[in-house]
């Protein structure tokens, strides 16, 4: 087998696949044009985002066996393409769901806690207490949208609270322990915190809009550690502002470049974007809730022994 990766990954990815006798090439800079020009000479093919796997990609991959996605999607991949061509697609969304878990957990805490605008106060020498007074988790009602392998890990990090849990997802019988499988209807009711955990499919593109919003009987706070296009921005700030939406955590953004890596190269940033910053309620992260030290290890050795197990 010979192997290309197109990205840089935990070495423990490369050096699976050397001990296989497998012969191991690495380009982390040639344009996506470039690579398909020699694309046909490779076996297996391991990515993360920095080149979309189009029809047109594909179609030069003669030889293609295996697409490995060190990440919890296979958005940047034309999938249905990939299995026309009999290109076997291996991801790894078991390898950052704790990481997602944490994040997840971490931007509510801190939402409830001020704790970001009492730190910014505190270096401008501002001791404010009433103002920042928090609230507690405990007694709330947590609702779920996409309950696979991230909503799992963060049900699961909320069992140390006293909370209920609410889970909705288009597959049937996903509910567990943690978390009670639900209709749309019964979030819309009892909803305080809604954590989004879907993928981006034409379904869940820009789902959290104003109609969707306003089904909501009471005004609530919103994660979203899923994929940013899943979120009409313009929508949410309007929410915001209303106070419908009391606050947001939002490691993504629906601005993000396909390849996830910069948002502000053309620094033409859309007005609604502007608001969002300046909003004391919102709490902003670079796409990193799947993105720990421990996670990057997780992610590699996940692919790797999927591949291993297909073809060792």
């Amino acid at each position: 087998m010979k192997v290309l990766l197109l990205d840089t990954n935990h070495e423990i990815l490369k050096n699976g696949l050397l001990s296989l006798n497998w012969e191991v090439d690495e380009d982390y800079h040639s344009s996506k044009e470039e690579i398909e020009k020699k694309i046909a000479g490779y076996d297996g093919l391991i990515i993360r985002s920095r080149i979309p796997l189009d029809k047109n990609f594909l179609s030069q991959a003669k030889n293609l066996k295996f697409i490995g996605r060190v990440g919890a999607g296979l958005e940047n991949i034309d999938t249905d393409f990939a299995k026309k061509q009999n290109i076997k697609l291996f991801n790894a969304p078991e390898g950052n769901r704790n990481a997602v878990g944490e994040h997840t957990l971490g931007l509510i805490l801190n939402l409830f806690n001020k704790i970001n605008k009492s730190d910014k106060e505190i270096r401008q020498g501002i001791w404010k207490r009433e103002e920042n007074r928090g609230i507690e988790l405990d007694g709330k009602t947590v609702s779920i949208i996409g309950y696979g392998n991230m909503g799992k890990a963060f049900a699961k990090k909320l069992k140390g609270f006293d909370v209920e849990i609410l889970a909705y997802d288009i597959k049937n019988n996903v509910g567990d322990e943690n978390a009670k499988q639900t209709e749309l209807e019964d979030l819309f009711k009892k909803t305080d915190i809604l954590s989004l955990h879907v993928p981006h499919t034409p379904e869940t593109f820009q789902m959290i809009n104003k109609d969707f919003i306003n089904k909501f009987h009471k005004n609530f706070w919103l994660i979203n550690t899923a994929r940013g296009t899943v979120v009409h921005t313009k929508d949410l700030v309007d929410a915001l502002q209303s106070g419908k939406i009391l606050g947001a955590g939002l490691d993504v953004l629906e601005y993000e470049k396909s390849s996830f890596e910069n948002m502000f190269e053309n620094n033409n940033l859309p007005p609604e974007f502007k608001e969002l910053i300046k909003m004391e309620n919102v709490i902003l992260t670079p796409h990193v809730a799947g993105w720990t030290v421990e996670s990057k290890k997780k992610l590699a050795q996940v692919i790797l022994n999927k591949i291993k197990k297909e073809y060792e």
